[in-house]
């Protein structure tokens, strides 16, 4: 369904967007489009629905038609709210950017979170948090920690009472909202995961952590470094990435999440100045049915 703010302010092109998702859902593809097109003749500029209708040229297999009504939204102005030129360069019609759009990232979880552990956990299987927290079963007391990109709270609540002090970062306030709910955090901030606000930067942690937060950054090295900076001596940092990237850098899937090949991550690191402890294969969390493979790392300094 589409939430208040994502609307397009007509009730019948709204109706007729929710009916065009339930036929896609259902594997009716050309049905969606065709009521997509209804909704769209009615609200000519809405961007929600305009993306809808390149996803479902997508998935009918036109690219060409779905990258142009991409480029017109780019040609809007303003901040790419739906990731249109990530969806361009996972169809290799643009060059694949470092990163998404903070604003993207926002906005996708913003609208995710009320549903997001129910969706994650129970129907994606997501066992990243529990992944991490084995690979920490022999650390004991794990000091002070920073959980990177925290979302409602599923990796503090799993490492919390093994913590001094635990602070999160996130850059979806309302993610954040469900976090607070939880009192499991000394400090909450809402920032890019890069520039995090000047009461984090003035820390020093023992423990770093970001699980299933990587796959939505491309150049890891900005990351590595203000991760670097953040560590304490002898300090540790634990994060995942989604498996499947070949060669020496990283790629855009058609998900818009990013892999990253081993050999890139590993260098990488080594110019931040950490280097690697240990690293584990395993499943993320289910797409459709399938697994998706992942690889963690556990990080020291060099």
């Amino acid at each position: 369904m589409f939430q208040h703010r994502h609307r397009s302010g007509d009730a019948r092109a709204d109706r007729r967007a929710e009916y065009a998702e339930h036929y896609a859902q259902a594997g009716d593809v050309h049905t969606a489009m065709e009521l997509m097109r209804q909704a769209l003749e009615l609200t000519p500029r809405w961007p929600l629905g305009r993306l809808r209708l390149g996803e479902y040229l997508e998935i009918a297999g036109q690219h060409d038609a779905a990258a142009d009504i991409y480029r017109e939204l780019l040609s809007d102005g303003g901040e790419d709210l739906y990731g249109a030129g990530l969806k361009l360069a996972a169809l290799g019609q643009a060059p694949v950017p470092d990163s998404p759009p903070p604003a993207f990232v926002a906005s996708l979880f913003d609208q995710y979170a009320d549903r997001f552990e129910t969706a994650l956990v129970e129907r994606l299987s997501y066992g990243v948090p529990e992944a991490i927290v084995a690979m920490l079963a022999g650390a004991g007391p794990l000091g002070a920690v920073l959980d990177l990109g925290c979302g409602t709270g599923l990796m503090g609540e799993r490492i919390g009472a093994r913590a001094s002090r635990l602070d999160g970062l996130d850059l979806s306030d309302r993610m954040l909202s469900h976090a607070r709910q939880k009192h499991i955090y000394d400090l909450l901030c809402q920032a890019d995961l890069c520039d995090p606000p000047a009461e984090i930067r003035a820390r020093r942690y023992d423990l770093v952590t970001a699980a299933d937060v990587l796959i939505y950054i491309g150049d890891l090295a900005p990351a590595f470094r203000l991760v670097r900076s953040l560590m304490a001596a002898g300090g540790r940092f634990v994060f995942s990435v989604e498996a499947g990237a070949e060669g020496t850098g990283y790629s855009l899937w058609p998900t818009l999440r990013y892999s990253h090949a081993p050999d890139y991550i590993e260098a990488e690191l080594t110019l931040a100045g950490m280097r690697i402890v240990e690293t584990r294969r395993t499943v993320l969390r289910q797409d459709r049915g399938a697994d998706v493979h992942g690889i963690l790392y556990l990080c020291g300094c060099a």
